[in-house]
């Protein structure tokens, strides 16, 4: 018998951009910001960011007719308060309704009340989705929507596919939305994290009427992420739902977090400019983009964890044999763990209580499983940091009786993310028991020739 290394894919350090926000974000700033941040190294960033709205153009509605109106983008380099930077100009074409600038005030919700500002949340989802772009763009793009659907749909009571998108479902936000993550790919960006967000006061003019300042959706995007926030002394609005959607969804779905920059090997930085230029002030987005440093096998900007949520019930009436089904329910729900804890109950009853951790964004469905598989009468939650250690995913390959067998196994290294010392091993042990049952051979013994050829 002999064990061998077939193949080691280590992880190497993310990627990584981190969005100052510390004068507000909008949609258009953070595109903006991605575009200056690209200057110095060519314009594949911003022709990316042009052939993505270019794409969106090519999708047709059911009867034909161009889902998205006639968008024009050029970015401009422009200053706010003294500091050097890119401004977004778009030109739209609504319906044949003449050409206009685009409204990107930054300091007030958009008062361009064009017609085409009233979709429904299932027709910009759908529009994403046909869209010929990269599946990694669709796929944050509809994660953006898809949030800001369900915030729309808890503020105004609805089911989220019913809701209807005014500002946010406008074209301009559209073309922020996938040019964001259409320069994020290729930058080769792969974890998002964002400084604390500026938020005025007061109030402002919406297609609802006059809203607090901040505005509901922020709010509530702000409450699911448990993102920081500065508050400045101002009435603009200073973050705009597309703004605040963007950066907190895709910093979820990357694995990043919100706070201070990351410990990085900074290799770009570039600002993005709203349109007021507002004194004492820029009024700008900063994206610095780097490599990130490791410490001991954690990236030192998880030094504040990352936020999750905890789920869990007491039940005194489910066998186990239920209460193991649940559990492996609730990980294909999306939870990163579930466990049961035994307990005791009032009047002396043995029970259990069953544990779910999870991030806020599979919330609902973790929920649900919770409920309906143990028919509890309620739930409770609490919210928590974690700090998952990186690690390599490898495959090795095992020889017995001149046969090869394939496992997969994860490695969790010492000093830096990878190339360390291996302070442990998992062999996945399904794999393992696979082939002890293939080959007759003790599972345990399976399991050591897999960790060898591993740390081999």
């Amino acid at each position: 018998m002999s064990a061998t290394v077939s193949q080691i894919t280590p992880s190497t350090a993310p990627s990584t951009v981190w969005f100052q926000c510390s004068a507000g974000v909008a949609g258009d700033m953070l595109l903006s910001s991605l575009v200056d941040a690209s200057r110095g190294s060519g314009s594949a960033v911003e022709m990316a960011v042009l052939d993505a709205i270019g794409a969106l153009h090519d999708v047709a509605q059911p009867d034909g007719s161009p889902a998205l109106s006639g968008v024009t983008v050029t970015f401009e380099p422009t200053q706010r308060c003294g500091v050097r930077s890119t401004w977004m100009n778009a030109v739209m074409s609504a319906h044949g309704h003449g050409d206009h600038d685009h409204d990107h005030n930054h300091d007030s919700h958009d008062h361009d009340h064009r017609p085409d500002m009233h979709r429904p949340a299932r027709d910009v989802l759908a529009m994403i989705r046909a869209v010929d772009l990269p599946e990694t763009v669709i796929e944050w793009a509809t994660a953006v929507y898809s949030r800001l659907a369900e915030v729309e749909g808890a503020i105004h009571g609805i089911d989220p596919d019913e809701v209807e998108l005014h500002e946010v479902g406008a074209d301009d936000s559209i073309v922020d939305v996938v040019g964001v993550c259409a320069a994020l790919h290729a930058l080769g960006v792969d974890r998002v994290c964002h400084g604390p967000i500026a938020v005025g006061h007061g109030t402002v003019e919406t297609r609802h009427g006059t809203l607090a300042n901040p505005v509901p959706a922020v709010s509530e995007l702000l409450a699911a992420s448990r993102s920081p926030v500065i508050g400045v002394d101002t009435t603009m609005e200073l973050a705009t739902p597309t703004g605040v959607a963007l950066i907190t969804v895709l910093a979820e779905v990357t694995g990043g977090n919100s706070g201070p920059m990351p410990d990085m090997t900074v290799t770009a930085s570039g600002f993005g400019a709203g349109t007021a230029d507002t004194p004492g002030r820029p009024n700008v987005v900063q994206a610095v983009v780097g490599q990130e440093l490791t410490n001991g096998g954690a990236r030192s900007s998880d030094r504040t964890g990352r936020a999750a949520i905890v789920i869990e019930t007491n039940v005194d009436d489910v066998t186990p044999e239920v209460l193991a089904y649940t559990i492996e329910r609730l990980l294909e729900a999306g939870a990163h763990d579930a466990w049961i804890t035994p307990i005791v109950m009032k009047k002396g009853r043995p029970a259990h209580t069953v544990h779910a951790l999870c991030d806020e964004s599979v919330r609902g469905r973790v929920m649900e499983v919770l409920i309906s598989e143990t028919g509890t009468l309620g739930v409770r939650a609490h919210h928590v940091e974690r700090w998952p250690q990186p690690r390599d995913e490898i495959t090795v390959t095992i020889v017995i009786d001149g046969a090869e067998h394939d496992l997969s196994a994860k490695l969790l290294r010492g000093g830096t993310r990878s190339g360390g010392d291996v302070l442990r091993v998992d062999v996945e042990f399904s794999d393992a028991a696979r082939i002890a049952r293939a080959t007759g051979r003790p599972v345990r013994e399976i399991l050591a020739m897999a960790e060898l050829a591993a740390r081999g």
